[in-house]
C-alpha cells in the first residue's frame, strides 16, 4: 500500500467520524418519507442480532443491483450456499425480502444493512458473519470495505464490473486512489473483453468475463400478462403507449415537452406511462404532470393491488394522458404495455439507467445522449439497431412516433447472443476463488 493510500485512508476515517452526526441526520431526514431508513439501525453500525455463519456475501447497495445478482444469488443458492445481502437503500432490501421470501424464512438468506464506511463498523460485520468471500454488484470502491475485506482475509471481486470511459478519465485526474484501491480487490468478473483490458490496464488481477448478468434477471409470469390486460382495460388497446421508466430527477422537463408535442400532433393520442425511479418523489411527480394539464392516473389509487391473469380490473375508467408507476417491483408490467420504452438517466451527466428489461419485453429503447454508465451493452444494442439515443424532446418525440422501429425479431436475436452471464460466473467461480487464496 502507498503512503499516498494511507495517508488518504487516514483522512477518509477522520472525515467519517466527524460526519457521523450527520449521517444519522440524513437517516432520519429520509426516514420521514421510508421509515425503514431508520429501521435496524444497529446494522449500520456493525451489529447484527442474529447473523448466520460462513455465508457468501453479496452487496447489492440498490434496487437496480439487486436485481441484477438475483440470478447469481439464486445459482449460489441452488449450490447448497447460504447468503447474506447487504444494501444501502429500503427499496433494495425489500425487493429482496419479496423476491427471498421462502430462502429468509428457511434461514438460507439473510438481508442486512452494509456497515457505514468505518473500520470498526466493519470489525463488527465480519465478526458477525465470518463470509467466505464477498461479491460487490456493479463498481462500488468503497475504500473502507475493501481494505476491511483484505485484512480480515476475505476474498472480495467486483461482480458484475465495467469501467466507463467516463470514470478512467477522471481517475487519471484524482491522483491515481481508485484505481489503487481497486488493485486490493481479490479480481472481477466483467461484462466484456473491453472491460478486461480496462481493469487489467490499472492493474486489477483475476479478472473474468462473464457477460451482463442482467440478462438472465427472471421476468415474474404474472406481470407482462396483466400490462396487457391493463393496457386494454385503460382504453388503449388501439393507441399508442410509451414508457418512461426510471425517470430521474432533473430530467422531467425534457419527457414533459416530448410528451406535450405528441400529445399534440399523435393521432390517436397515446397514453404515456410515467415510472420515476425514486418511490419517495413519487407523489411530488404526479402533482407537477397534472399541474403540466395532464390528466394523470395513479397505480396505488385506481388499479387493483394484485396483478395477475385473474384480476378483477372492475369498469373501464376514462382513458388517462399518464398513467403514475407509483410503486415498486412492477417495472415488467408497466413496460409490458408498450409499443417503445425510454430509459431514465440519459438526459443526466449520472448517465442512463439499465436498458435490459425493456429489451426483455421486446420493446425498443431510447435514451438520452449520456450512456457512458451502460456502455455494454447500449453500444452493442445500438450496433444491432435495438437501442438508440435522443439529444432533445424534439428527436424523442420524433423517435417516439415511429421513427425507430426495430423488430422483435431483431430484439429477441441480439438478447440471444448476450445472455448466460450467471453460467459463465458459476464456471469462473473456483478458478477465481484458487487465485485469490493463492495471491
Amino acid at each position: 500500500m502507498s503512503l499516498k493510500l494511507r495517508l488518504f485512508l487516514l483522512v477518509w476515517a477522520v472525515i467519517w467520524h466527524l460526519c457521523l452526526p450527520f449521517v444519522l441526520v440524513y437517516l432520519r431526514k429520509r426516514a420521514r418519507k421510508d421509515p425503514m431508513y431508520n429501521a435496524h439501525l444497529s446494522e449500520r453500525f456493525g451489529r447484527y442480532r442474529t447473523p448466520m455463519r460462513n455465508p457468501v456475501w453479496v452487496h447489492a447497495v440498490s434496487l437496480g443491483e439487486l436485481r441484477s445478482a438475483v440470478p447469481m444469488i439464486k445459482a449460489l443458492l441452488d449450490a447448497g450456499e447460504s447468503v447474506v445481502v447487504t444494501q444501502f437503500t429500503p427499496a433494495g432490501r425489500r425487493e429482496t425480502q419479496k423476491v427471498f421470501a421462502k430462502e429468509i424464512s428457511a434461514g438460507t438468506l439473510q438481508s442486512v444493512w452494509i456497515p457505514i464506511e468505518t473500520s470498526w463498523a466493519y470489525n463488527g460485520f465480519f465478526k458477525s458473519f465470518r463470509p467466505k468471500y464477498g461479491l460487490v454488484m456493479e463498481i462500488e470502491i468503497w475504500p473502507r470495505m475493501v481494505m476491511a475485506s483484505k485484512s480480515t482475509g476475505v476474498p472480495l471481486f467486483m461482480c458484475n464490473a465495467q469501467y466507463p470511459t467516463k470514470s478512467m478519465a477522471k481517475d487519471e485526474r484524482a491522483w491515481g486512489l481508485r484505481p489503487e484501491i481497486m488493485q486490493h480487490y481479490a479480481g472481477a468478473f466483467v461484462k466484456s473483453e473491453l472491460q478486461r483490458e480496462r481493469f487489467a490496464s490499472v492493474g486489477v488481477r483475476n479478472i473474468h468475463v462473464i457477460g451482463e448478468l442482467r440478462f438472465d434477471q427472471p421476468v415474474p409470469p404474472n406481470l407482462p400478462p396483466a400490462g396487457r390486460a391493463a393496457r386494454e382495460w385503460l382504453g388503449a388497446k388501439d393507441r399508442p403507449v410509451i414508457t418512461f421508466a426510471s425517470t430521474v430527477e432533473g430530467e422531467d422537463e425534457v419527457y414533459v415537452e416530448a410528451m406535450q408535442k405528441m400529445a399534440k400532433t399523435t393521432s390517436p393520442k397515446p397514453l404515456f406511462v410515467y415510472v420515476p425511479r425514486r418511490p419517495e418523489l413519487f407523489n411530488e411527480i404526479g402533482d407537477m404532470l397534472e399541474d403540466k394539464g395532464f390528466f394523470v392516473m395513479r397505480r396505488k389509487q385506481s388499479l387493483p393491488d394484485d396483478l395477475t391473469v385473474d384480476t378483477d380490473w372492475g369498469p373501464a375508467p376514462d382513458t388517462p394522458d399518464i398513467l403514475l408507476g407509483d410503486s415498486l417491483g412492477e417495472m415488467y408490467f408497466y413496460l409490458s404495455m408498450a409499443d417503445r420504452a425510454v430509459v431514465g438517466g440519459g438526459f443526466m451527466p449520472q448517465g442512463a439507467h439499465n436498458i435490459i428489461e425493456p429489451l426483455a419485453m421486446k420493446k425498443p429503447v431510447i435514451t438520452g445522449p449520456q450512456t457512458w454508465t451502460i456502455e455494454y451493452p447500449f453500444a452493442e444494442a445500438e450496433a444491432a439497431g435495438v437501442a438508440r439515443t435522443a439529444v432533445d424532446a424534439d428527436e424523442l418525440a420524433k423517435a417516439l412516433q415511429g421513427g425507430f422501429s426495430p423488430s422483435a425479431r431483431d430484439i429477441d436475436a441480439f438478447f440471444a447472443a448476450h445472455a448466460g452471464g450467471t453460467q459463465k460466473f458459476i464456471a469462473a467461480l473456483p478458478d477465481a476463488l484458487r487465485r485469490a487464496h493463492r495471491d
